[in-house]
């Protein structure tokens, strides 16, 4: 069995006030016990525009935030799960990831977000991720982690169950959604996707999520949350954005064995592709 620590925080434009934040939920998680910290989607920044998105962003080697991550992570030999921004290719877009920092400091691992949230919502937000943002375009296999073996995908991500089910067939037994859910798509949505991807992968589901105000423009859900392989929520935190919190649960791995082993789900690749 191994804990590890679910972190939620609200985001502004100031790399130094989302630093102070995620230092303090290091501190919890590192208190808490855990061996490992899952920190959510655009934990370095979230701007009031695309524009400012942009102009905000950094390299890795560069960005206050992530050398500072690094330097919390090496001191504690704690190991962080972490949503940043970097660069694109085109210089006018981003790209939106997702950093495995282990316990050493070093970047072991980098997923960049696949599926973006272009949506207009009735009565809601109108979003249009692709404006600012490049795409990625690989699925990457899960890694080794102190806690397992760890899939990583970010936010919207999470509406498609492909990915999901193409990294539990490559080996995860744990797949991350670090998130900055709205509220209206959060109230519909969140609590049910996060327990199906658990159940129809049979794998641990940790959920950071960005939580209350970031500016006049964007509130996000919370609700950060861990399930396990039979869709029972282990630990949840709820939507207050006054202070970064901290929610913990235990891996068993004894458990995923156990109900993969009970409900085995054969897969009917005769009948239909592979994902």
């Amino acid at each position: 069995m191994a804990r590890v620590a679910v972190g939620q925080l609200t985001s502004t434009a100031s790399m130094a006030h989302n630093l102070a934040q995620c230092r303090v939920l290091v501190n919890k998680a590192v208190q808490a016990g855990a061996k490992a910290l899952f920190l959510p989607e655009a934990s370095d920044y979230i701007a009031g525009s695309g524009a400012e998105t942009v102009s905000l962003v950094q390299p890795v080697d560069k960005s206050e935030f992530v050398l500072g991550l690094r330097e919390e992570a090496r001191r504690e030999k704690l190991p962080i799960h972490v949503g940043v921004h970097e660069p694109g290719v085109d210089a006018n877009k981003v790209k939106n990831t997702v950093l495995w920092i282990d316990e050493r400091g070093e970047i072991a691992h980098r997923y960049q977000k696949i599926h973006l949230f272009d949506v207009d919502i009735r009565d809601g937000p109108v979003l249009k991720e692709s404006n600012s943002v490049e795409p990625g375009m690989k699925i990457l296999p899960p890694f080794e982690t102190p806690v397992g073996k760890v899939g990583s995908t970010i936010c919207f991500d999470l509406r498609f169950p492909e990915i999901s089910i193409a990294l539990r067939r490559l080996g995860a037994d744990i797949i991350t959604f670090p998130s900055a859910f709205t509220v209206p798509t959060g109230k519909a949505h969140w609590e049910v996707l996060l327990r199906s991807r658990a159940i129809e992968t049979q794998s641990y589901v940790v959920a950071a999520a960005q939580a209350g105000r970031h500016n006049e423009k964007r509130v996000s859900y919370g609700h950060s949350m861990i399930v396990d392989p039979w869709g029972v929520v282990l630990a949840e935190l709820g939507d207050a954005s006054d202070k970064p919190e901290i929610a913990t649960a235990e891996i068993d791995h004894d458990l995923l064995r156990k109900v993969r082993m009970e409900v085995p789900l054969l897969r009917r690749t005769d009948v239909y592709p592979e994902v």
